[in-house]
């Protein structure tokens, strides 16, 4: 059998690409580019200038070749029909990363923002290019179908998923556990246990499929879209599966994002409190963030609580994959025993052995300095990337000794001090306190200003992981436009909606359990 088709496509797909990146490259694009920028600088313009000519000068000329010569049977036919869909689904991926979701969002500020949350529409929804590509994938097989030359290489996009989910290793650090305290440590654990084994206890008594329970426990219990995209390999989850969760997911934060911040409120929780509750209770990273900034508007402590237990989750992903992995082999292999041993060599995946050896690596230091999260790391030195340019200049010193009295709090007032005696700020603590400063808006615009300047001066992005993390995003927004055209309506109706209201009485339990305990056990510190 021969799998190539014999078309165009490919060759048209390029001409698009490279159309782009002629437009771009030549300025013909400036007005609409300053639209969708929104008054901000248009952080896509390296890619429209760069990825859309070498992905479409590729496109071209293999598709070119696949229209003209008659393609034979071989391993190489295999292979070269999953170009056309690949670069297809790249296309929608661009098309979506560098268009539609600014342009969503340019619409989402016009609105206004949502009540008191301080945040515009998309932001709380989470319509980002990664939704908006899945939602797009599905519009294309649900209204269009797939083309019979894309198929195989939309097959191919669960091989974009596993490798994002591999290079994800190397944007977290085990030094972060010093920072995490051993109270949170033991409720995210207690949490994310509980969590994964109530869903997969509730799809027994559903008699829901094992895949779903599985993809479903990991996406409610650990850390969102990124637990889902983790756990279904090791599951055969379906593509509805998949679907089914990340909406779950994306629903319960939402609402989740009005409602905790409300209860927060008529409890009097401290900041503490509140971050360690949300941390815990709502699983995307975005809105947990989202949560945190809405109920401490004029500062981060709430916000840098709330992450620490963001971060443990994502730490636990590994352990939650290898007893997701156990189960699924003794419940649909029907044994008494596993042995262990076998399903490490056998049946658990590369793909998250490969996430686990990233991640040992970057606690290393062969990527960022050991002690950074997502490849930012603070440093003060020459030698940690700060440079002597960007010292308090003497009117910047006059200015802020000026207005140093309006600070109140004595904690942000000694690090405004020490930035003014040492010309730069001091250590990672006190980096954080005036960040707090900074989203306070005490002091005058100016000076503000300067503040933020020297926060910048000291946090540092390590270039290789800035580079993986560029992979990530497209890694993951090919793979989950390629899931969305793997989502019909038809199979979403046959799935029912036992997902739904499984996760829904697991979301709410956690949310309970957890204000008690944060309440019961945490006060203002970790």
């Amino acid at each position: 059998m021969v799998y190539t088709k014999k078309s165009p496509a490919l060759f048209i797909i390029g001409l698009i690409m490279l159309a782009i990146w002629f437009l771009a490259s030549n300025g013909m694009m400036e007005g609409y580019i300053e639209h969708l920028a929104a008054g901000k600088k248009y952080k896509y313009l390296g890619e429209l200038t760069t990825l859309a000519l070498y992905f479409g000068g590729i496109s071209a000329l293999v598709g070119a070749w696949q229209w003209f010569v008659t393609p034979k049977k071989g391993d190489w036919d295999y292979y070269s029909s999953t170009i056309a869909g690949a670069m297809f689904i790249l296309l929608i991926a661009m098309l979506v990363r560098w268009f539609v979701a600014p342009e969503v969002a340019w619409v989402s500020i016009q609105m206004g923002k949502v009540g008191d949350t301080g945040k515009y529409i998309h932001k709380l929804l989470g319509l980002n290019y990664i939704v908006l590509g899945i939602v797009a994938g599905i519009i294309v097989v649900n209204w269009f179908k797939v083309p019979d030359w894309a198929e195989n290489g939309v097959r191919l996009s669960r091989l974009g998923l596993k490798t994002g989910v591999i290079l994800l290793g190397t944007l977290y650090s085990a030094a972060e556990l010093a920072n995490l305290g051993g109270l949170s440590i033991i409720m995210i654990g207690f949490f994310v246990l509980g969590s994964v084994g109530m869903v997969l206890w509730m799809g027994s008594l559903m008699k829901i499929p094992n895949s779903m329970a599985g993809v479903l426990s990991a996406g409610m219990g650990v850390c969102g879209v990124s637990a889902t995209v983790a756990a279904a390999p090791v599951v055969q989850a379906k593509s509805v599966e998949i679907a089914y969760t990340i909406g779950t997911i994306l629903l319960w934060g939402v609402g989740s994002m009005f409602v905790f911040p409300v209860v927060g409120q008529l409890l009097d929780m401290s900041y503490v409190q509140f971050g360690a509750w949300a941390g815990t209770g709502i699983l995307n990273s975005a809105q947990v963030a989202g949560a945190a900034l809405a109920y401490q508007p004029d500062g981060i402590e709430t916000l840098k609580v709330a992450e620490i237990f963001n971060i443990t989750r994502v730490l636990v992903l590994p352990i939650i994959v290898l007893w997701l992995a156990m189960w699924y082999v003794k419940r649909e292999e029907h044994a008494d025993k596993v042995n262990v041993g076998h399903i490490m060599i056998q049946k658990f995946p590369v793909f998250v052995l490969g996430f686990i050896l990233l991640f040992a690596l970057s606690t290393t230091g062969v990527f960022a300095p050991a002690k950074h999260y997502k490849g930012k790391y603070f440093g003060n030195t020459v030698d940690t990337g700060f440079k002597e340019k960007n010292l308090l200049k003497e009117e910047q010193i006059v200015s802020l000794q000026a207005e140093i009295d309006k600070i109140q709090r004595a904690d942000r007032k000694d690090a405004v001090l020490r930035l003014i005696e040492n010309r730069k700020i001091m250590s990672d603590t006190d980096d954080a306190v005036i960040r707090g400063v900074i989203n306070a808006k005490i002091l005058s615009k100016d000076l503000n200003h300067v503040l933020k300047k020297a926060h910048k001066a000291v946090r540092h992005q390590a270039k290789m992981i800035k580079a993986f993390r560029k992979w990530i995003t497209w890694l993951f927004a090919f793979g989950l436009v390629g899931l969305g055209m793997q989502i019909t309506f038809s199979s979403m109706k046959q799935a029912g909606g036992a997902p739904a209201m499984i996760g829904g009485v697991v979301g709410l339990t956690k949310a309970i359990l957890s204000l008690i305990v944060v309440i019961w056990l945490v006060s203002e510190t970790v």
